[in-house]
């Protein structure tokens, strides 16, 4: 029988084939029991809305209709019955190949394309399968229940990151009140590539979002596919029913791969110095009057009479009235340049900052003017210069300049642990490194390497 014929044998409410049929009033057909359970939420046909009585539940059965979904169902009943013969060797199918997971019948098994698989009797089968889809349905609702979480996490890290957003829009715009109309444009600049950072935060989080919707969904029917399945008691009919598809992997190790691929992406909204400085980053871009923020820090060193600290703790310089290199009790200093080791003439001298880091964004500024060696950052993250080339914890970092750096900008988010060093004239990223190990208080670092022909001092920028 045609679909179409199908669809008219099928009752609009309950969308199966026509089960004791009542035509209507208003000429359309529908369950006697699908009636009474329109009637108790409205009085209207469900298809064209015109009002049905209380009576309609007592007219008479469409013997018309009903004699044609007895047909329909016969005509399934032969087709079913076919169905479960062999379709290559019209066998009755009473064999299950476990290694190809489909149903088969004995000309199957001896054959070429079943040649050394593994069989058993359906019934066999169904109860071992059974057992295991068993065990899949427990699967699939922790998959659900995890898969849920991962949703929940997922929602709430979007919302944080639009919260986040509006909390660095209102700090931007109150910065910017500050400055002159003059400045108004790189205000717009600046809420702009927060906008589009916030964007593509949000885009990648809500990909995530979907993807996980999705499995979600995958899962739900899966369950309900099984569930459905398990409660059919023909051996060949659930086995049909699971196994069609045949294939290899297990739908317990397909949901354990997507759970697995499933990772919350949580919100890396950020500024970074714009956050805290943006006052200052701006001045320093556009050279105009405005009051910095920069951190004034001091300096001291346990290389006395090795080294000139000024008064104010901002300059450092090698003392000239030595006229030897002091001896360095952890041997001589190596270079790292451009993957070999080189050896220093002098030694080399540490200072740190008196004041410590702790917490929240700081920003500041070294001016190393045309010294052939210096190492600047934290302690055990660092950019060095030697050789005419920069390092980062050792690792060459390609750069465009122009020009040698004499002025490092460093800016350190104790939140995200990043480390970043500018060129200090113009503001141009040089290099930006995560201090994942870092704990507790950090102090700026500096490090020189002591060399008579060398007198250039080392100074802490203040403004």
């Amino acid at each position: 029988m045609a679909s179409a014929s199908y669809e008219d044998l099928t009752c609009s409410v309950c969308l199966t084939l026509f089960t004791d049929p009542v035509t209507l009033l208003c000429g359309h057909a529908l369950c006697r029991q699908c009636i009474t359970e329109v009637l108790r939420s409205q009085h209207e046909c469900p298809l064209c809305k015109t009002s049905v009585s209380a009576e309609a539940t007592s007219l008479p059965t469409s013997l018309i209709l009903k004699n044609l979904v007895e047909k329909a169902k016969g005509a399934e009943k032969i087709k079913s019955q076919k169905a479960e013969l062999c379709p290559e060797h019209e066998e009755k199918l009473k064999l299950f190949c476990v290694t190809d997971r489909q149903l088969a019948c004995i000309i199957c098994r001896d054959g070429e394309k079943h040649e050394g698989h593994k069989f058993k009797p359906i019934k066999e089968a169904a109860v071992s399968l059974r057992k295991e889809l068993d065990t899949f349905v427990q699967h699939v609702s922790g998959h659900i229940k995890a898969t849920e979480r991962q949703s929940d996490a997922q929602s709430k890290e979007i919302t944080k990151s639009k919260v986040r957003s509006q909390q660095l829009m209102a700090q931007i715009s109150s910065q910017f009140k500050q400055m002159h109309l003059f400045l108004r444009k790189r205000e717009k600049e600046i809420k702009n590539e927060l906008k589009l950072k916030r964007e593509d935060d949000v885009k990648r989080m809500s990909e995530m979002q979907n993807a996980i919707e999705a499995a979600l969904s995958e899962s739900r029917e899966l369950e309900d596919k099984a569930t459905t399945v398990l409660k059919m008691t023909d051996p060949e009919r659930f086995l049909k029913s699971w196994t069609e598809g045949n294939t290899a992997k297990t739908p317990v190790d397909s949901l354990r791969l997507r759970l697995n691929e499933l990772q919350v992406v949580e919100t890396s909204l950020s500024l970074e110095p714009y956050e805290s400085h943006l006052q200052f980053f701006v001045w320093k871009e556009m050279l105009q009057v405005i009051q910095p923020r920069e951190d004034r820090i001091s300096l001291k060193s346990n290389s006395e009479g090795v080294i000139i600290l000024s008064n104010d703790g901002r300059s450092l310089i090698c003392n000239p009235q030595i006229s030897q290199p002091p001896s360095n009790p952890f041997g001589t200093k190596m270079k790292y340049t451009y993957g070999t080791y080189k050896s220093y003439d002098g030694s080399i001298i540490d200072a740190f900052s008196v004041n410590e880091l702790t917490s929240g964004q700081h920003y500041w500024e070294i001016e190393v003017g045309s010294r052939d060696y210096w190492k600047l950052g934290v302690k055990d993250n660092f950019l060095t210069y030697n050789d005419q080339t920069y390092f980062a914890n050792g690792a060459v970092v390609p750069t465009d300049l122009e020009k040698r750096l004499q002025k490092v900008g460093i800016y350190l988010n104790c939140s995200s642990k990043n480390l970043s060093f500018y060129d200090a004239d113009n503001m141009t990223l040089i290099h930006t490194m995560n201090c994942d190990h870092m704990t507790g208080p950090v102090s700026a670092y500096i490090s020189i390497q002591y060399n008579q022909s060398d007198r250039n001092p080392v100074t802490v920028c203040w403004y």
